[in-house]
């Protein structure tokens, strides 16, 4: 499955649209709990804990995106946009959303 953020792709031709696809990531993530176990990711301006996390979630996300535009026929998925929020309770959200489609060699 070809993923873009972009709505053409250079040597190919969108064949048939499919519609809009999505795929949503909801990860726990303890703030005090983490910053304590990672305290040395931290003194280094950096969190190795929350990028591997924000990691986990984009790729969840786009994973569950691409298997609902698998389920439609679709073999890309073009002008995909990401989305990260933190929510109450220590939660944070990745939703990844784009175009699924049929693409050909033009």
């Amino acid at each position: 499955m070809l993923v873009a953020t972009t709505d053409r792709l250079d040597g190919w031709r969108v064949a048939e649209y499919y519609g809009l696809v999505s795929g949503e990531a909801i990860m726990g993530a303890n703030v005090i709990r983490d910053f304590i176990a990672s305290v040395t990711d931290v003194i280094g301006g950096r969190s190795g804990v929350y990028e591997s996390k924000l990691r986990d979630g984009r790729n969840a996300a786009v994973g569950e995106m691409c298997e609902e535009a698998e389920a439609m026929g679709a073999n890309a998925v073009i002008a995909v946009d990401l989305d990260y929020e933190t929510m109450r309770e220590g939660m944070m959200m990745v939703v990844a959303s784009g175009t699924a489609v049929r693409i050909e060699r033009a």
